[in-house]
């Protein structure tokens, strides 16, 4: 299954921000806005014909074109890119009994039309 999400690809883990509880006055962390929005992107693209909820073996190839020449963790990306699919019903869950391997992810450039190609193949004869 090939899927495209378009949006400039945002991380999960690097983009916490404190906010305070109006009520209780505690500090809580949460993922930041850019980050938010950029996953309910992705859920309005992510439509029926892709919520298989995959729960065998699986690659996950991501290939990430990016708006800037910025570095970024690869394993970040494809941390909050696994955390979408699960959240929208692509894949069942994220763990390593479903998501086996991220053979041939990498990051790239396109400032015009940044965008995160997924390629999803089963993986077969695989044990845990």
């Amino acid at each position: 299954m090939n899927l495209i999400l378009y949006g400039n690809p945002a991380t999960k883990k690097n983009s916490m921000q404190i906010y305070k509880n109006k009520k209780t006055g505690q500090s809580f962390l949460s993922q930041s806005v850019r980050y938010k929005e950029y996953a309910k992107d992705c859920g309005r693209q992510i439509t029926g014909k892709y919520k298989k909820e995959i729960d065998y073996p699986i690659n996950l190839k991501c290939v990430y074109y990016r708006k800037t020449k910025h570095r970024v963790d690869l394993t970040n990306l494809l941390a909050a890119t696994c955390d979408i699919l699960a959240d929208y019903g692509v894949i069942k869950d994220d763990n390593c009994n479903i998501v086996v391997g991220h053979d041939g992810s990498k990051v790239l450039y396109d400032k015009n039309n940044p965008r995160v190609e997924i390629e999803i193949k089963e993986v077969d004869g695989y044990e845990f």
